[in-house]
């Protein structure tokens, strides 16, 4: 990490309303509260960890404006609005010191198709393949290993790392970010069982991807089996996620890892899939709706749902659920209890009859 900056730096680039304390010395790491050592930012982005803060031996921690303890010796707190957004401006200096794009150009061992476009001001890198009609628009950036199936476009400023593959026509808009091993318009997955065959049914779709969309690695997008599977502006797709074909993602929506979406299924803006949730195929989940991790959805959801379990039912249902199954063993004594004494009193004689009755 090479990190060497003031904090009046800092504060300045990360926006702070007020500064308390002084920290005499350059910030050259970061680190978390408890493993900060003089001369690293550290950060209060979790109200859970405020007991953190006295102790961490952090030369300047943002925290937020709610915060209202007191600096420690050579210690300087910058009260930040967000200081997990406030770290994020932070960590952006530092990328484009670490991953720095590089010059605009074609490497000389690339392989571009006649008819393959690309942006003067872009960069293709090593091994690259540009099949005929690609277009690469301005300041893109292609690592090496990357395919471009014909046709394929890429937009203005794009970055596509080691390894991704973009095949026929399917479009990237612009600033979008694939990370190593994204596979954008593999084959849907769609076969129809014909005389006791599975007989495979062409997908001749694309995927078109809006702007400012980032995609984790090893991630997968299944092209459409006709028209196009969309991801909305601005939608973060975490790792190993399965996008099935005529899936339809709107703006801004959050999908965690090892998330499988079945085919023709509508997510619309804002919605939150936690990871390894399951969405079957066909449905729609409205905006902004939210998914628990290892959620299985088989219905339609409301705007603004929050469901949980397998199958997912409401939150607070399946929450409620969670509690009384763990009482169920104890309800099993309790039974087999009530069972016993009830087969007892049933092997139990007749009670003898009153005196005054049995010599009536």
């Amino acid at each position: 990490m090479n990190l060497n900056l003031r904090s009046d730096e800092l504060a300045s680039f990360c926006q702070a309303q007020t500064r308390r304390g002084a920290c005499p010395v350059p910030i050259t790491g970061i680190a978390a509260l408890t493993e900060a050592a003089p001369g690293d930012l550290s950060f209060l982005g979790n109200a859970r960890y405020k007991g953190e803060v006295p102790g961490s031996r952090a030369s300047v921690i943002l925290v937020p404006p709610d915060y209202e303890g007191a600096p420690g010796p050579d210690q300087e707190l910058l009260v930040v609005a967000n200081p997990s957004a406030a770290l994020a401006l932070v960590c952006a200096r530092l990328e484009q010191q670490l991953w720095p794009r590089p010059a605009p150009g074609i490497h000389p061992t690339a392989v571009l198709a006649p008819g393959a476009r690309v942006a003067p001001t872009a960069t293709v890198g090593p091994f690259c393949v540009l099949e005929a009609g690609v277009e690469v628009g301005e300041g893109a950036h292609l690592q090496a290993h990357v395919f471009l199936g014909r046709s394929a476009r890429v937009g203005e400023g794009a970055w596509l790392s080691p390894g991704v593959v973009v095949t026929t026509e399917c479009v990237l808009g612009r600033r979008v970010r694939l990370h190593p091993g994204v596979v954008v318009g593999a084959d849907g997955f769609g076969y129809e069982f014909v005389q006791g065959r599975h007989t495979k049914v062409p997908q001749i779709g694309r995927v078109e991807i809006g702007d400012d969309v980032e995609i984790g690695a090893n991630t997968t997008l299944d092209r459409a089996r006709f028209g196009a599977t969309m991801i909305g502006e601005g939608t973060k797709i975490d790792n190993l996620v399965q996008i099935a074909h005529n899936v339809r993602i709107g703006r801004h929506c959050i999908l965690c890892a090892q998330t499988g979406v079945s085919g023709s299924t509508v997510i619309e803006d804002y919605v939150v899939l936690g990871g390894q949730a399951g969405v079957a195929g066909h449905l729609r989940l409205g905006r902004g709706a939210k998914v628990g991790g290892g959620a299985a959805v088989t219905t339609d959801l409301e705007a603004g749902t929050f469901v949980n379990g397998s199958p997912a039912i409401p939150l607070m249902l399946e929450r409620r659920i969670a509690v009384l199954k763990q009482r169920l063993p104890d309800l099993f004594r309790r039974v087999d209890t009530l069972e016993q004494q009830l087969a007892r009193e049933k092997e139990l004689p007749p009670a003898a009859a009153p005196a005054n009755i049995r010599g009536a």
